[in-house]
């Protein structure tokens, strides 16, 4: 077993695992570590705690401190410079007119570098910008090219259900959202409707798909063959959640169906979910 600490260094960030030494840090201090960016001030969401060594990735950085009153104004003041430096920056980026977008600037706590994040339709050609920046901060530069996820998660916001955004408030890490997750979910494949703040798939389309899958298992899909004991029909409509069927019996005059529950019928050919084609090409795009 090894004893770490969870340190996060922003908000949503993913957690990661420190070596507390000798020092007993409960969650919701702030430390001073060394990362491979530079040494950072960090919030303990986990404190002193007994993992197993499988868990952690050997080995730990020590944490250098508790926090001081001395740090966290530094934090503060590094925070103010951010807000000094991405005006500089802007008006660099239009000096030079160059095709890209800021999203954030971030000091590391020593102030021995400086990050700006942007977005941009393509590769930018910005040594003439970092030459210019570095010229006027006198420090480490460093432009970092993030994608629209990564950009939604630094600026925040609502999504569609209201609430804040899943990535600016606690998902750590994007995981893969794919289309057939929204087919499977019976969900309307309209892009407006499937997409967040990002013009990507909803990172939320992932909470339940668990759950769906284990359904689809054993459940009938639309257009399958299936025998009850009223015969033989196929099924037209489908309540996944509920495990209910509506099928269509030979005998029955069209538009009649009937109510079945999923285990009470035997599937004799099964119809499988598709996508036409061109309907596909064009959602593809929200999956990047």
């Amino acid at each position: 077993m090894t004893e770490i600490i969870g340190v996060r260094f922003k908000k949503s960030s993913k957690v990661y695992y420190f070596s507390p030494g000798k020092n007993k840090i409960d969650a919701g201090m702030k430390v001073i570590v060394e990362t491979a960016r530079g040494v950072e001030i960090g919030d303990v969401t986990i404190g002193n705690k007994m993992v197993e060594d499988t868990s952690v990735v050997s080995p730990l950085k020590p944490v250098l401190r508790i926090a001081t009153a001395q740090d966290i104004r530094q934090a503060e003041d590094n925070i103010e410079r951010e807000k000094e430096a991405f005006k500089i920056c802007q008006e660099k980026i239009e000096s030079h007119n160059l095709d890209m977008k800021l999203v954030e600037v971030e000091y590391t706590f020593d102030q021995n570098k400086i990050l700006f994040y942007f977005t941009a339709d393509g590769r930018v050609d910005f040594r003439d910008l970092v030459k210019d920046l570095a010229a006027v901060f006198r420090t480490r530069i460093e432009l970092r090219q993030i994608g629209v996820r990564d950009e939604a998660k630094l600026l925040g916001g609502l999504g569609i259900c209201g609430r804040k955004l899943c990535c600016a408030s606690h998902l750590g890490n994007f995981e893969p959202v794919s289309i057939k997750m929204a087919k499977e979910q019976n969900l309307s494949l309209n892009p407006t409707k499937i997409s967040g703040n990002c013009s990507r798939l909803m990172c939320c389309l992932k909470y339940e798909q668990d759950a769906y899958e284990d359904l689809l298992k054993n459940t009938p899909s639309v257009g399958s063959l299936v025998k009850t004991s009223e015969g033989k029909g196929r099924v037209v409509e489908v309540n996944l959640l509920r495990g209910l069927l509506k099928v269509h019996y030979e005998s029955d005059a069209e538009g009649v169906s009937h109510l079945v529950h999923a285990d009470e019928v035997k599937v004799l050919k099964s119809a499988h979910v598709h996508i036409d084609e061109s309907e596909l090409k064009e959602l593809k795009e929200l999956e990047e």
